[in-house]
């Protein structure tokens, strides 16, 4: 009898967990907007925010945590917030999407990060009509990856390589259409004062 009880009451538990687990105001996705980043690079972060509740939620606070290291090997934690207007109402069932604008330092070391995001929102109580604090939804499977240096340096000087590449090519192409045209032009010459040559010394015929 005790053991059917202590399994009724675990079920009884797991059941107002699995409840309190689909009702829970939830951050979706998060996504970056590059798939890698340099260092003094700006970007920002796409947040998807999900209301399961039966009533009406709004977000008061949404941020992004970022822990890196600078290249000197010191542990830096800076925290960037939306850009959106907050507080924002999201109905039941419903989903809003918003962006926390990033920028990393200019001489963060290169390697991995993983940004933590969270949200606080409160959810309206239509019994006495006011908000009150509700779900605190988090989510940190997102990899930020920052480059090395050596490759922006690359990529730098690959770029101004192949605008110096661009730029012989442009004036190789102008020099052999001026050939082209000088030709053409010395060409014509030639025959227009062979033709007026020629005119000038046909024989006048004799009576």
């Amino acid at each position: 009898m005790a053991k059917r009880i202590v399994i009724i009451m675990l079920s009884v538990v797991a059941l107002i967990s699995a409840i309190q687990t689909v009702t829970a105001t939830s951050i979706t996705t998060a996504s970056l907007d590059k798939a890698a980043y340099l260092a003094g690079q700006t970007g920002y972060i796409s947040v998807t925010i999900y209301n399961d509740k039966s009533e009406k939620i709004r977000v008061t606070e949404l941020s992004a945590t970022l822990n890196y290291y600078y290249a000197d090997g010191t542990i830096y934690i800076q925290k960037f917030f939306t850009s959106a207007s907050l507080p924002n109402e999201i109905a039941a069932g419903q989903s809003e999407n918003y962006q926390i604008p990033i920028s990393l330092p200019t001489n963060v070391a290169s390697g991995y990060t993983n940004p933590r995001i969270e949200a606080y929102t409160e959810i309206w109580r239509p019994q006495d009509d006011h908000w009150i604090g509700s779900d605190h939804p988090t989510y940190t499977n997102l990899k930020l990856y920052i480059e090395t240096p050596y490759k922006q340096m690359h990529e730098t000087s690959q770029q101004a390589l192949e605008e110096e590449i661009a730029a012989n090519n442009n004036l190789t192409n102008t020099m052999n259409l001026l050939s082209i045209t000088t030709l053409i032009f010395a060409a014509a010459s030639g025959c227009l004062l062979y033709l007026v040559f020629a005119r000038k010394a046909k024989p006048v015929a004799q009576m």
